[in-house]
Order: C-alpha cells, then structure tokens, then sequence
C-alpha cells in the first residue's frame, strides 16, 4: 500500500527563476480586440471585494451567533448566494491577480505578494472600457508589490501602497498622492469616492465600479464608532483548534469549545508542519510573535467586518435613491479566506476549507430570483469571464475560467466543473506554511505538500466537513488517492503549471503588519 509521503524529485527542485510569460500573449490595451455576444444589453455593474473575510462570517450564515451583517444578508437574501464559492490561491496578490485576469496563479505569474504583475497581462476592465463602459477603482490593488500608480483598463484611479493603512491613509488620485489626517478611516474614504464617482459619471454609458477594500485585513481596526460593540460575544472555539495541542500548550478560557464528540479525529495523520505551526507566527500560541491574543483577535475582526458591511448598505442605499438598484449587479467577494484556530492556526495560505473559501454574493433584482442558492463550486478566475458576459463580451481565449452567470439565474449548467483545484507558493517572509496543491469535488478532498517531508491528506468532507480525519492511509482510498493525485498532475502538465515561476525579489521582508517582527 502506499505511503503517501512528499518528496517528489520531478517536481519539488525543479525550480525556474524566469520572468515568465502568461499563458498566450496578450495584447497591449491600444490594440486590444474584443468580440461582443450579440443582442447582450450592457448593465451596469458594481464589484466589491474584501480582504480576508471568510466564508462563513457573515449574519444569515449562522456561524457567529450575535453577528450583524444586514446588508450583506440584504444581497444574499434579494439575490444569490454561492453556497461553494473558492479561491484558486488564498492569498492577496495572487487572488487578485486570478480575479482580474481570469487565470490560475501558475499563468499569470503573481505567485506571492511580492512577485510583479508582468506588463503583458490584460485585466478584464480593459475589456470593459473596448465595450464603451467607463470603469472605476477604488481601493487595494496590492497585486504582486509595485506602487500605487495607475493601472489600465480604469478610467477612474484610487488606490494606496500596499496593504494601505485603516487611518489617516495616502492615497493615489488619478497619479496624485493625497494625505489625509483627522482620523479618517479608510473605508469610509472609499465609500465616499465611490458614491462621488457614480453621482459625477456620464449618465449616457454603462458604469463599472471596482470597490477593493483594505478591511478586514490584519492589523485589525474597526471604525471608531464599531469599537466595542462585540467586546461581550461568546467565541466559539472551532472543533479542530485542539486536535495539535500538547499538554503545555496555549490554554484558551474565555469563549466555549465546539463539540467534537461527533467527529473521529486521526491524530497520528495530522501533517508535522500543521502540529509545527501551532507554535509560530500563524498559530494560536502564539500568534504574531505574541503581539496578540486569540481572543482580542477574533473580536477586532468582527468589529472591522462592520465598516464593510455599512459600505455595502451605503452604495445600495445610492443606486435605490437614483432608481439603479433593480437593474445594476452587484456582486460581493473576499479575495481569500481566513482560519480561526481550525487546526490550531490563524490566517491563510494552506488549503483547508476555512482558507479557500470565499464569500461570493450577487443582488440584481432584474435579473437574479430572491433567495437563490448556488451549490455549484465556483472560483476566482469565474468573475473575469462572468462580468464581461454580462457586458456582452465573449470570454477571451487567455482566460481559464468560466462564466456563471446562467448559475446566478437559477438555470442548470451541464457542462460545469466537477472539481476545483488549489495552489500556493511557499513564501520567505512566512516559511510556515510550504508549497501546496489540492483538489476539491463535491465530496472529497485531496492535499499535497512540496518542498517538506511531510505526508499527503484525503479528506471526506460530507462525513468530516471540519478534515480531523485524514484518510489517506485508509486501505480501501487507496485507488481514489492515486485517482485525485492524477487529477492534480493532469490539471498542472494541461495549464503548464509544472514550473513555478519564481522571480527575483529584492524585500524578503515581504508585508508585515505587527511591529518588530523582522
């Protein structure tokens, strides 16, 4: 029987430093071609992305009883909610990179925060701005390090260096840095310059807005007037958040513990750098190098959600007082997940549920049936090809996902993946976490680690939707642990993704937010 155990010389040193090209050669926006889908009305659309919100923190979800998000529950509960939402690579540039350009990170090549955005790939706005919408950015753009300069494909720029900063921010406008003092809180900044920009805009050409927040990004900071309003609810400690602790271990007492009971736990297949990362700068004991507490932590967060969430509430509350809300998309994403203490860590990277799962909700009342629920698996790389649908402009050939707009409007789509596959990047600023690739289905998934000793995990996630059970030793898997091993090979050697495309990189010190942590 098989081992299952990483150290794959075919592929874990071979290891290219290129300046690696995408996938097909695009075109520079002055010559950029599009080929529109005949009898398509444009709509206008509204995109907002948040940083590191979860999947499952959100109000209607349940998960965090005594959270409060009535305007993200407003768009899930007048539109869709995509129940199985997924991001190709939980981490900032990368995702946001997929997001923009429709690829996996292996193809266009913004495989770390660091890593720069080649000046060859296209971004769909361009696209957008070739069909007669005029475009708007306002925010985090934070793909592959760089500056804050203007990018193509907006007519409108608003952006700031890097992860930014919750208050008194700088802030590029159109190529001009602009300070801001007074306490002023970055989301509500953004807000604002959207809402300015859509009551300035031509009123004779469709619009899209691309909303990038900072929040809810580590270092954590609400809204002064959201401060406190959580310091009293009950955390929940996830199930899995003690199945790597030892004996002298971090004790955790304020909140309640979840029930695993229910749940076998596989405590001698847990992979050594999941136990090994308990203890370090994304592990619960000790997290950023002690700068925080667990606790502290969880609650920052939930306070920082509501500065997004009364964003959300104040561009509905715009289109409906302008007679825009019946027709106008609007559509609600994180760029990435984030772990609570599942596994005993904190952050994202790694491919358990917790990371690569995303919030993905959509309101347009013309077009989207209240109250419709998604179950199909849908990423990151879907957004590019489905907005431009919805602006009458076919997929372009370099694009390697797929539009869902027929799955927004409650109509079957036969030809739909039946898998979704994951990759990430070991990192120099955070060598916790090593290279991984996995595959999802509907029921299970399957993990590999590169670059460790470490062994791989099979995970059913119908039975153990928390992954305590690793299955990979399970004699009767055996066939289907080859079959999703191959599954991933197969997906890599068809996308061109069996070289990692590393580049130079001159600050190894990467984004820290916490203080002396260098």
């Amino acid at each position: 029987m098989a081992q299952w155990f990483n150290f794959d010389f075919r592929f874990v040193f071979t290891l290219i430093i290129v300046s690696f090209t995408t996938l097909l050669s695009a075109q520079n926006n002055q010559n950029l071609t599009y080929q529109e889908i005949p009898g398509t009305k444009p709509r206008n659309i509204i995109f907002i992305l948040s940083d590191d919100h979860r999947y499952d923190f959100m109000g209607f979800t349940g998960k965090v009883p005594g959270l409060k998000t009535p305007n993200l529950d407003r768009i899930a509960n007048e539109g869709a909610h995509f129940q199985n939402a997924f991001v190709s690579t939980a981490l900032c540039s990368p995702s946001r990179a997929s997001i923009l350009t429709g690829q996996y990170a292996h193809t266009h090549t913004v495989v770390d925060n660091q890593a720069a955005a080649p000046k060859s790939l296209v971004y769909f706005p361009q696209y957008l701005q070739k069909a007669g919408y005029q475009t708007s950015f306002f925010g985090k753009w934070h793909m592959g390090g760089g500056n804050s300069d203007p990018r193509p494909g907006f007519n409108r720029w608003v952006s700031f260096n890097g992860q930014g900063e919750y208050y008194n921010p700088k802030i590029n406008i159109d190529g001009k840095m602009v300070a801001y003092t007074d306490s002023t809180y970055i989301t509500d900044i953004l807000t604002d310059m959207t809402i300015d920009w859509l009551k300035q805009r031509d009123k004779k050409k469709p619009f899209f807005v691309y909303l990038s927040h900072k929040a809810v990004h580590a270092e954590f900071r609400p809204a002064k007037r959201d401060n406190g309003i959580y310091k009293d609810i009950q955390i929940q400690y996830p199930v899995s958040m003690f199945s790597t602790a030892r004996a002298d271990s971090k004790k955790f007492t304020r909140g309640k513990q979840a029930d695993s009971s229910a749940y076998e736990i596989n405590y001698k297949d847990i992979p050594r750098w999941v136990r090994a990362q308990r203890d370090s700068w994304h592990g619960v004991d000790y997290m950023y190098h002690g700068q925080t507490d667990f606790d502290s932590f969880y609650i920052d967060y939930l306070e920082t959600l509501m500065g997004i969430d009364n964003s959300v509430g104040r561009v509905l509350e715009y289109l409906k007082e302008n007679d825009l809300d019946k027709e106008t998309l609007v559509i609600y994403m994180g760029d990435n997940g984030f772990s609570f203490g599942e596994h005993g860590l904190i952050d994202k990277r790694h491919a358990y549920e917790e990371s690569m799962r995303v919030p993905l909700i959509a309101r347009s009342p013309a077009l989207i049936k209240a109250g419709t629920k998604v179950k199909e698996m849908v990423l990151n790389i879907d957004i590019a090809p489905s907005i431009l649908e919805m602006a009458g402009v076919k997929k372009p050939a370099q694009m390697q996902g797929n539009s869902f707009l027929k799955l927004m409007k409650g109509m079957p789509e036969a030809n739909w993946r039946k898998e979704v596959f994951y990759e990430y990047y070991w990192e120099n600023p955070f060598p916790q976490t090593p290279t991984q690739y996995a595959v999802r289905t509907d029921q299970y998934k399957f993990i590999r680690s590169h670059g460790v000793w470490d062994i791989d995990q099979l995970y059913d996630l119908k039975k153990d939707p928390y992954e305590m059970n690793n299955l990979i030793r399970n004699p009767e898997l055996q066939d289907l642990a080859k079959e999703l091993n191959k599954k991933l090979w197969d997906w890599l050697d068809k996308t061109q993704g069996l070289y990692i495309p590393l580049k130079p990189i001159t600050d190894k010190k990467g984004d820290h937010i916490f203080r002396n942590t260098w």
